[in-house]
């Protein structure tokens, strides 16, 4: 496994700076008593629409992967959280690393802000990571549900986002199972006995491979601003009794790799699961704030996650964007 490199140190000035600005950004995403409030779009229309155009023709004139030529049984997963943000081109730049990968394109929520609308789809995602529309399989996040019943999420995706008013399905990629929850909880449910955690034993006792992954929006464990969130504990624990491997997130917009660890958050290297959040799409990088067990790898840089899924192993590679050199890779065997 490389080393990975550490996150650029700043002085605490710098720090306490970079925090400000996203506790603003942060408050500005909820409406009394933790509501989600409806957000203005980032930046002047005007000059959103000349760089989302700007963008989607960047992307078009990036390189196309060949079909990979991949041994029997393997599959690539591709992708990050926190994606499309009108007013910059972060989005055109980590699509551009998409582009020039096969597989399968995970978008881990937060697909497009501010407010997950009709206009939000057409104008910050679309032009740019909209390419992948075909071959990519997305989890909700937070952002969406900002429009009622994340009701333009479901219809810019259709089928692929699993059943209207759900969001949670699952699919193979070569031996791998791969499952794709939503963790908006207040709308949905996520506590043992809840619907949706219900389907979740069932369809993993439905399918007893021996590698399984997992991707939702919000991260268990996290350093970032918004930190570890308990409300996808039973998610974890019916993952870990069923042996799975990965879990993906996004949310907070940074990149950070754990070590195998339980539910608990304790330190498993037999049996753990180890955690990767990735919400490098293209939404605004916040600074980590805290340290939190098991973390193993930060990385504050746009970028996507390549997941390379072998029968009984895995390999992740963290691939920045053009000019950016923060990297993470590493491998891993199932739980056999």
């Amino acid at each position: 496994m490389a080393e990975p490199r550490a996150a650029v140190r700043r002085g605490p000035a710098a720090r306490l700076a970079a925090i400000a600005v996203v506790v603003a950004v942060l408050a500005s995403c909820a409406g009394p008593s933790g509501a989600p409030a409806a957000l203005a779009a980032p930046g002047d229309a005007t000059v959103g629409t000349s760089l989302a155009a700007a963008a989607a023709a960047s992307v078009r004139d990036a390189p196309v992967a060949a079909a990979a030529s991949l041994p029997p049984g393997t599959a690539v997963l591709v992708g990050a959280g926190d994606v499309g943000w009108c007013g910059t081109t972060s989005a055109a730049k980590t699509a551009k690393l998409v582009k020039g990968i096969a597989g399968t394109v995970i978008v881990p929520g937060d697909v497009a802000y501010p407010n997950g609308s009709t206009r939000d789809f057409a104008q910050c995602y679309d032009p740019t990571w909209g390419a992948f529309k075909a071959r990519t399989r997305p989890a909700p996040g937070n952002h969406e549900y900002y429009t009622k019943g994340a009701a333009p999420y479901f219809a810019y995706f259709g089928s692929r986002a699993g059943a209207r008013g759900k969001g949670w399905y699952s699919y193979e990629a070569g031996t791998w199972h791969v499952v794709v929850l939503n963790s908006n909880c207040a709308y949905v449910g996520c506590d043992e006995g809840s619907p949706q955690e219900k389907w979740l034993k069932a369809d993993l006792a439905a399918h007893p491979t021996a590698c399984t992954i997992a991707y939702f929006h919000h991260p268990r464990f996290s350093s970032g601003p918004h930190g570890s969130d308990p409300r996808t504990d039973a998610f974890w624990r019916d993952l870990y009794a069923a042996g799975a491997e990965l879990v993906i997130n996004g949310h907070d917009h940074d990149y950070e790799r754990f070590a195998p660890q339980t539910p608990d958050g304790v330190a498993d290297p037999a049996r753990g699961i180890r955690e990767i959040v990735v919400g490098t799409g293209g939404g605004p990088l916040y600074p980590f704030i805290r340290r939190t067990a098991n973390s193993e790898a930060k990385g504050l840089t746009f970028g996507v996650v390549k997941l390379t899924l072998r029968p009984g192993a895995y390999r992740w590679d963290f691939i920045p964007v053009a000019g950016a050199t923060y990297r993470d890779t590493g491998t891993g065997t199932c739980h056999q």
